[in-house]
Parts: C-alpha cells; sequence; structure tokens
C-alpha cells in the first residue's frame, strides 16, 4: 500500500486595494491539481468577503459573481501570487 501525502497551500500577502493596504488569504486545499483556490479579504467595515478563483487555461480567474472593483481589479496579481506559491511546493 501507497501513501500519498497532498499539500495544503495556505499563504497569505498584503496588497494594495483601493488606497488601503489589505491583508489577502489565500488557501488550496489540493496542492498543484486543478482544484480551486479560496481567497478572503475584510472590506471596509470589517466583514469578510471570501471568493473563489479557478485555473482556466493558462490563468487564475475569478469565478464569484458580484465582488467589489477593488477586487477583479487586482486578478492578474493574485494569479501571479497564486502561481509563485504553487511553484514552490
Amino acid at each position: 500500500m501507497q501513501i500519498q501525502f497532498i499539500k495544503n497551500v495556505q499563504f497569505t500577502h498584503v496588497l494594495k486595494a483601493d488606497g488601503r493596504m489589505r491583508e489577502f488569504n489565500f488557501r488550496k486545499p489540493n496542492g498543484k491539481d486543478q482544484a480551486p483556490c479560496t481567497v478572503d479579504v475584510s472590506d471596509d467595515r470589517g466583514h469578510r468577503i471570501v471568493f473563489s478563483m479557478h485555473k482556466g487555461e493558462n490563468h487564475w480567474k475569478i469565478v464569484s459573481p458580484a465582488l467589489p472593483t477593488w477586487i477583479t481589479q487586482l486578478e492578474n496579481k493574485f494569479d501571479e501570487l497564486i502561481e509563485d506559491e504553487i511553484s514552490q511546493i
């Protein structure tokens, strides 16, 4: 019997969004596989905004609807951060 360990990928990155520094928390439960990546961040009132990103052809794309523009504008940066973190596994 062969045992296989699959690492969870979790990391936090602080980015400037909407004129403020915000802490984005990333979680990808299945390592390098195509599973979705969950991202959460606090808004100005302290409420958590949680959204998912899926890997399309070559890029990670936000799939959650109705997000503030300050989040959707950072989609390319999120793609870079996720790819950098996964490449270190």
